[in-house]
C-alpha cells in the first residue's frame, strides 16, 4: 500500500467483464477540476444527473449519471465522484483513462486494492472490523455469510467490542487510581469490587469469543476431506453431500486419481468437500501420485471423514479393498483374492493401517458407507455415521455431525462475520484477563501487574477494530481487497 494517503484517485468500481452498468469511482480532497473536465458543468451534491462523459476533444465517451458526494459526507469522506455508464470494457476504461487525464494536475492516479475502504477507515468513517467486513460481503459465499458480514458492517461486532472494552477502562480507571494514592491504604480488590468486575468482563468476552467463532466459521468454512481404502463409496459420498455428479463413480478401483473439492453448505456454513485417492500400495505412478496428493490433503484438513464400507452384524467393519497392511501400518501390495473372510480380513488390515496414519489433532468422523448392501439403518453416534451415499440414508446425519464438529450453533438474528485475526485478538486478551484475575488472588494484591494485565487486554481488543494497530497490518488487511472498492 501507498505511503500517501491524500492523493487523489480513480477506478473501476465494478467487476471486470461485460454488463448492463458499469461504475468509475474518483475519491479526493477537490474533485472540481474533474467534474468540469468530464461533465462540462458542477454537479447538485449527492443527486444523480444525466450527462454525456466528455471526452478531451469534446466528444461524447458515453452518456450516463454522475453523482458527487462532497466531503465529508461520502464513503470514504473525501470528496467522491461516481460516474455510472453501460458497463462494457472497452467504455469503462475509456472512461477511467479520460478520468485519470483530466485530473493530471491535481496528482490522479489509478487506485490500489482496498484503497477506496482504507480511506474510510483514516477518516473514521468505518473502523476495521467494519472495513473487513466490506470485502467479507463481497467474498461471501453463503447468504448466511452475506446476512453475517452485514451486521458486521453495520457495527454489531464492533458495538460488542466496543462494550467489553468499555468496561476495561473503567476498571482501569480505579485500578490506576489506587495506584496514585498508596497511602490512602484502601483495600482496593474488596471496596470497589474489582474481582466482581473483572469475572463480569471474563464472562462477557467469553460471550463474544463464542459468537466470533460462530463468525469465523461462516467466513472460512470447513475443509472436509475424504479419506479411505479403494471402493469405499468416498466420491459417491460426494455426489451425494453436493446433489450432483461431480464425481466419476465405477467399481473399478483407482479410478479416482486426483483430488476433486466441490464447495457445498449447509446450513448456511460453506464446506469445501474434497474427493482423494484411495489410499493403497500401487505400482500405477498416476495412481501412486494421487496417494501422495491425498495425504497432504488429509494434513491440512479440518475435519477427515475416514470411510469405510458396513457390514451387517454386530459393529461394523470395512471391506471392498483387498491391499492389506503390515503391522507398522505400511500397505503391503495388492494379494490374490481368496474367500470373503480372508479378504474382509485383508481389507480391515488395510482400514487400520489407514487410521494409524491419520493425524490426530483434528476432529475424524467415522463413516461406514453402504448400509443399503448390508441391510442396515442409518445411524449415528459421536464418532461415527452409518449412511448409504447410493441412496441418500442417512446423509442428513452426516450434515449434522459436520456441524457439530465444527462447533456450529446455528445462526441467531446477531451472528456476524469474523476473522482468524479476530479470534486471535480475543484469545489473547482472555489470557491478560486470567493473568490479572491471577493476580487478584494473591493476598499482597500486585496491582501494579493486575493494571498491566488490564492495559493488554485492552490494546489486543482495541487491534480488532483498528484503535490499537500497525500500518503493516492495515496494508495486509486492504491488499485483499478488489480493485475499486
Amino acid at each position: 500500500m501507498r505511503s500517501n494517503d491524500t492523493d487523489p484517485i480513480a477506478a473501476i468500481a465494478t467487476a471486470p467483464g461485460r454488463g448492463g452498468i458499469g461504475v468509475v469511482r474518483v475519491s479526493g480532497r477537490d474533485l472540481s477540476a474533474v467534474i468540469d473536465a468530464v461533465c462540462g458543468r458542477a454537479l447538485a451534491p449527492r443527486m444523480a444527473t444525466l450527462l454525456p462523459f466528455r471526452a478531451a476533444d469534446g466528444g461524447a465517451i458515453d452518456t450516463g449519471l454522475a453523482l458527487h458526494f462532497p466531503a465529508p459526507h461520502s464513503y470514504t469522506g473525501e470528496d467522491v465522484l461516481e460516474l455510472q455508464g453501460h458497463g462494457g470494457p472497452v467504455v469503462m476504461q475509456l472512461l477511467l483513462e479520460r478520468v485519470l487525464d483530466a485530473g493530471l494536475a491535481i496528482g490522479v492516479r489509478v487506485a490500489e486494492p482496498g484503497e477506496f475502504t482504507r480511506r474510510a477507515f483514516l477518516n473514521d468513517k468505518l473502523d476495521l472490523a467494519q472495513a473487513e467486513a466490506v470485502a467479507d460481503l463481497i467474498d461471501a459465499s453463503t447468504a448466511q455469510a452475506a446476512r453475517g458480514a452485514s451486521r458486521s458492517l453495520s457495527g454489531a461486532f464492533s458495538k460488542a467490542v466496543h462494550a467489553v472494552v468499555d468496561a476495561l477502562i473503567e476498571l482501569r480507571m480505579l485500578v490506576e487510581a489506587t495506584l496514585d494514592f498508596p497511602e490512602e491504604e484502601i483495600d482496593f480488590l474488596e471496596r470497589s469490587d474489582a474481582r466482581g468486575r473483572l469475572d463480569a468482563i471474563r464472562t462477557a468476552l467469553d460471550a463474544l469469543l463464542a459468537d466470533a467463532r460462530q463468525g469465523a466459521l461462516l467466513r472460512e468454512g470447513l475443509h472436509v476431506v475424504l479419506a479411505g481404502a479403494p471402493n469405499v463409496g468416498k466420491s459417491s459420498l460426494l455426489n451425494a453431500l453436493a446433489g450432483a455428479e461431480v464425481a466419476i463413480v465405477t467399481a473399478v478401483a483407482g479410478t479416482t486419481r486426483d483430488r476433486i473439492a466441490q464447495a457445498i453448505q449447509v446450513d448456511g456454513v460453506p464446506l469445501v468437500v474434497v474427493d482423494t485417492a484411495g489410499l493403497r500400495e500401487t505400482g500405477d505412478e498416476v495412481e501412486r501420485i494421487g496417494i501422495e496428493r491425498t495425504w497432504q490433503e488429509v494434513a491440512r484438513a479440518d475435519v477427515i471423514l475416514h470411510l469405510g464400507v458396513a457390514e451387517a452384524g454386530e459393529g461394523a467393519s470395512v471391506r471392498g479393498a483387498e491391499p492389506a497392511a503390515d503391522a507398522d501400518g505400511r500397505f503391503r501390495g495388492n494379494v490374490p483374492a481368496g474367500e470373503e473372510g480372508a479378504r474382509a480380513a485383508l481389507a480391515a488390515d488395510l482400514d487400520a493401517g489407514i487410521a494409524a496414519r491419520l493425524p490426530r489433532d483434528r476432529p475424524i468422523l467415522r463413516v461406514w458407507n453402504k448400509i443399503d448392501l448390508a441391510g442396515l439403518a442409518p445411524r449415528a453416534t459421536d464418532d461415527a455415521v452409518w449412511l448409504s451415499a447410493k441412496d441418500g440414508r442417512g446423509i442428513d446425519l452426516l450434515r449434522a455431525a459436520l456441524l457439530r464438529l465444527a462447533g456450529w450453533h446455528g445462526a441467531g438474528e446477531g451472528t456476524f462475520i469474523a476473522r482468524e485475526r479476530h479470534l486471535e485478538a480475543l484469545r489473547a486478551a482472555r489470557g491478560h484477563l486470567a493473568a490479572a484475575h491471577a493476580h487478584a488472588q494473591r493476598r499482597d494484591e500486585v496491582l501494579d501487574l493486575f493494571a498491566e494485565e488490564l492495559r493488554l487486554a485492552q490494546e489486543r481488543l482495541s487491534s480488532i477494530t483498528g484503535e490499537f494497530g500497525a500500518d503493516d497490518l492495515l496494508g495486509v488487511i486492504f491488499s485483499t481487497f478488489c480493485i475499486g472498492k
